[in-house]
């Protein structure tokens, strides 16, 4: 693949490289977010160019916090010990504020797996994150593309 999309951005701004374990699971889950949502999209476009409000249809069923809590859940017997260890910490962080139609326990599971994606990202294992939001959809009847 070449150089992590992550690390060529930081070069490019000149960011200095930060210790990942400095940041809390909340801003790994927010990374998470903008980086699961991308590759998301990029998928939903691929199968199909389509009007625009049917490309977000798409995408808004599966990045929602009841179709990630689903994800993980299928995730966890394939995650490295390092892994569910950020998964575990994004799931248990306090966050100020729980999303619309979320059940707690799904949001909090959503905030794990963007912390993990995040993660992932941030620590130039793009690839993993791709290799498991895929292993998700395929084992994943109940969230369809």
């Amino acid at each position: 693949m070449g150089k992590n999309i992550d690390s060529y951005i930081k070069e490019q701004f000149e960011i200095s490289p930060v210790d990942v374990k400095t940041y809390s699971p909340l801003t790994l889950a927010y990374m998470g977010d903008g980086v699961f949502d991308l590759i998301i999209r990029s998928v939903v476009v691929g199968k199909g160019n389509t009007k625009a409000s049917q490309l977000h249809l798409r995408t808004s069923q599966i990045v929602k916090a009841h179709s990630q809590a689903v994800l993980i859940e299928t995730l966890v017997p394939y995650l490295t010990e390092e892994e569910m260890d950020v998964y575990r910490r994004g799931r248990n962080a306090k966050s100020p504020t729980m999303a619309k139609n979320a059940s707690m326990s799904d949001y909090r599971k959503a905030t794990g797996l963007e912390a993990l994606i995040g993660y992932l990202y941030v620590t130039d294992q793009f690839e993993r994150a791709v290799e498991l939001v895929r292993l998700g959809l395929s084992k994943t009847d109940s969230i369809s593309l």
